[in-house]
C-alpha cells in the first residue's frame, strides 16, 4: 500500500481526525523507523517486528491513541516504550519547538536503534536563543515513569499492563491526560484533582506486554 493510501484510509475510517495529527503522519515517515527487512511492508496497517521481541505499532492504533491524547504545542509528554522511535517522533512534531518529549525504553538495543532513527528530528539548544523542540530517550523501567522530569502534561504508553502504574498518575499534572493500554483496552485518564481521575475505556486492541524491573531483555 502506498503511503498516501494508508493515510487516506486512516482518515476515511475516522482514525485520523485533526489537522495537526494528520500533518504529523504526513511529515514523519514510518519508513524511517522500520527495519530494512520489513521495509516493503512499511505502509501496511499492521504491527511490524523491530527485534528483541518488540514491534512498531499498527498505524491505526498509533493514530487512534494520538487523537485521544490530543498533544498540544509546548507540552511536555512522557512516552513509555520507545521501540524504534516512530511515536516519539510524531509526538515531537506535535508539541512543536517549545515542547519536550521524554521517551523511556527498557531494551538497550532498541534505545540505541531509536536514538539513531531520531537523530534527524533532534534540535539542540543554542545558548542565548529560545529553546527548540527536544527529545530525550532514556533507558529505564517505564512503569516508574520519570520523576526527574515530572510533572507531565500528557503520558502515553505503547505496551499493556494489568493496571495504570501509580507513578504515572502521580507524575501527571492536574488537567493532564494519560492514554495507555490495559490488557486488551485503551484507557484514557483525565486528572481532575490530586488523586482524582475520570476514565474512559476502548476495548479491542492488542499490545506487547508492559514489563517492570531493571532494563534489559
Amino acid at each position: 500500500m502506498p503511503r498516501e493510501a494508508l493515510i487516506k484510509s486512516l482518515i476515511d475510517e475516522g482514525y485520523l481526525k485533526t489537522p495537526a495529527v494528520i500533518e504529523a503522519f504526513k511529515k514523519i515517515d514510518r519508513a524511517d523507523f522500520v527495519p530494512g527487512n520489513q521495509r516493503e511492508k512499511t505502509y501496511e496497517n499492521y504491527p511490524l517486528t523491530i527485534g528483541s521481541g518488540q514491534t512498531i505499532s499498527q498505524p491505526l492504533t498509533v493514530a487512534f491513541m494520538l487523537e485521544l491524547l490530543e498533544p498540544k504545542l509546548g507540552e511536555k509528554i512522557l512516552d513509555i516504550g520507545t521501540g524504534s522511535g516512530w511515536q516519539a517522533a510524531l509526538l515531537l512534531e506535535l508539541v512543536g519547538e517549545q515542547g519536550k518529549v521524554i521517551s523511556i525504553e527498557r531494551i538497550p538495543e532498541l534505545k540505541n536503534l531509536a536514538e539513531e532513527n531520531l537523530k534527524k528530528f533532534r534540535t539542540e539548544e543554542i545558548p542565548g536563543e529560545p529553546p527548540k523542540n527536544s527529545i530525550e530517550i532514556k533507558l529505564g523501567d517505564g512503569t516508574q515513569g520519570d520523576p526527574a522530569n515530572a510533572p507531565f502534561d500528557k503520558i502515553i504508553a505503547a505496551a499493556a499492563g494489568d493496571t495504570i502504574p501509580t507513578a504515572w498518575k502521580e507524575q501527571l499534572k492536574i488537567g493532564g491526560r494519560i492514554v495507555a493500554p490495559v490488557k486488551q483496552s485503551i484507557y484514557v485518564l483525565d486528572k481532575t484533582g490530586p488523586n482524582e481521575f475520570e476514565e474512559r475505556h476502548y476495548f479491542g486492541f492488542s499490545f506487547v506486554p508492559l514489563v517492570a524491573g531493571s532494563p534489559g531483555r
